[in-house]
């Protein structure tokens, strides 16, 4: 059942109350499940690539197969927010999406890496060169970044609903600490599994099944920590909701205008815009990274062997690559933690945010010239800390921004399509741009070219955060 916040209420209260402080587990339980929904979303962005090489993907158009992710948030998530924004039910507002999102991804967690054992009929080519054990892939991965995306939002929007701005940068801390733990656990799970004894190897065509084995048991820690955050949060009723987050003037005209996304749009404080800008460059480079990560490693650190012009998928040298990006990613991912605890100490939030995208540059723009595969956990040591601001301070300004302005799961969720449609800008372009990229001696290491120019993105980017206004 949803429920209208009374106009009337308005009326009785003159002033929007401040939000009380939450004890430090108060905060911890708002964001605990984002714990699992980010193991979901470590094995998509680590496996992703790799999967689709394994099904037979060209490398040049593999950039193409990250387009539906973004393009899902872009629509998914601005429709959570406004949704969420108008709902109430006895369970809450914004935990029923995140709760319905996350039943969603455990089911296609248990389909998509077992697309190539389906026995779909590969000798029929749909849309081209397109089989359709491919397309299944596809679809389930659209399927998986949609209940990714839903089940994360509200997550946000919680901390935005419930946490006082003193205490905003710390709850975002936590959450980005736990994102990243998340991230971790995630990742290792194919090296990890290989390690016990899992074959990482499988006929062509066919996902290993330690990746199949990871996806399972992601999908089992991912719906019992959101059973958890359920279970331990309670969100305001409409009323308390209302005193502490909607200022009087505001609230009338909401109930009263029902403004549209677009006209919303147009009202959004510069601040949506100027770290909107920042957040182009920075998903832009980290869409490259899930995209080519793994043929840079593949083709620099572990010589993996070259056919008809390109790495050798089904070789037992580009799964053992494949292993290891799940390994520097957790590298990345500890970065990430260690950093996110200095961020809170940092006092000046722009030179925090463009150091830490320095730093992620720099990072970025080694992995080009490494080829020991031990060397580039420095590299993702320091592309951790880009990751760790990313997460963190974009959110904190745009919410300090928006605080008595109403509207705020519609903002959030508008917000997303400066995380998404960089990566769909970048999808689109990252196969032609390795089109022109000269082919090297071994005829397949052009795709560390595409971390180096990730780097630069992350430098134009640490430049943006001069023109973010926080308070506007």
């Amino acid at each position: 059942m949803t429920y209208n916040i009374l106009p009337t209420f308005y009326h009785i209260q003159s002033e929007m109350k401040q939000k009380p402080d939450m004890k430090f587990w108060g905060l911890w339980n708002l964001s605990f499940g984002f714990f699992g929904v980010q193991i979901a979303y470590a094995l998509q962005s680590a496996n992703i690539s790799r999967i689709f090489a394994t099904l037979g993907a060209d490398p040049h158009s593999l950039s193409f197969f990250w387009i539906l992710p973004p393009l899902m948030g872009m629509i998914v998530q601005p429709l959570v927010g406004k949704y969420s924004d108008r709902t109430w039910t006895r369970w809450g507002r914004r935990i029923p999406y995140l709760f319905l999102g996350a039943a969603v991804a455990v089911a296609v967690m248990c389909l998509l890496p077992n697309a190539g054992s389906l026995h779909l009929d590969n000798t029929t080519k749909i849309w081209g060169a397109m089989s359709a054990t491919m397309l299944f892939g596809l679809f389930m991965l659209m399927l998986l970044d949609t209940s990714i995306n839903m089940a994360m939002q509200p997550f946000k929007m919680l901390v935005g609903d419930m946490v006082n701005e003193r205490q905003k940068k710390l709850a975002y801390s936590i959450q980005s600490f736990l994102c990243n733990a998340g991230s971790v656990v995630g990742f290792v799970f194919p090296y990890l599994f290989t390690w016990i004894g899992i074959r990482n190897t499988a006929e062509q065509g066919v996902v290993p099944d330690s990746v199949i084995y990871s996806f399972y048991i992601g999908a089992l820690i991912l719906i019992l920590c959101v059973l958890y955050t359920t279970i331990k949060v309670r969100e305001w009723e409409p009323r308390t909701y209302a005193e502490y987050n909607e200022d009087p003037n505001e609230a009338v005209k909401e109930e009263e205008e029902q403004p549209s996304m677009l006209k919303l749009l147009t009202q959004a404080p510069s601040a949506f815009w100027t770290i909107g800008t920042v957040q182009f460059f920075c998903w832009a480079a980290f869409l490259f990274m899930w995209t080519y990560t793994n043929g840079t490693v593949a083709a620099n650190a572990f010589a993996t062997p070259v056919v008809d012009g390109e790495l050798d998928a089904a070789s037992t040298a580009y799964q053992e690559a494949g292993n290891w990006v799940g390994i520097l990613y957790a590298v990345q991912a500890v970065g990430s933690i260690l950093w996110a605890m200095v961020i809170p100490q940092i006092k000046n939030t722009k030179l925090g945010y463009s150091i830490s995208l320095v730093l992620g540059a720099v990072g970025f723009i080694s992995t080009y010239f490494i080829h020991d595969p031990y060397v580039l956990f420095v590299s993702f040591a320091l592309i951790g800390c880009a990751w760790a601001a990313t997460l963190a301070y974009p959110f904190t300004l745009l919410t300090n921004a928006l605080t008595g302005k109403g509207h705020m799961g519609t903002y959030l969720g508008l917000f997303n399509c400066t995380i998404c449609l960089p990566q769909i800008i970048a999808a689109v372009l990252g196969g032609l741009i390795l089109k022109f990229i000269p082919v090297a001696a071994n005829g397949a290491s052009d795709q560390p070219m595409m971390l180096f120019i990730a780097g630069v993105m992350l430098f134009f980017g640490a430049v943006a955060v001069k023109t973010v206004k926080a308070n506007g």
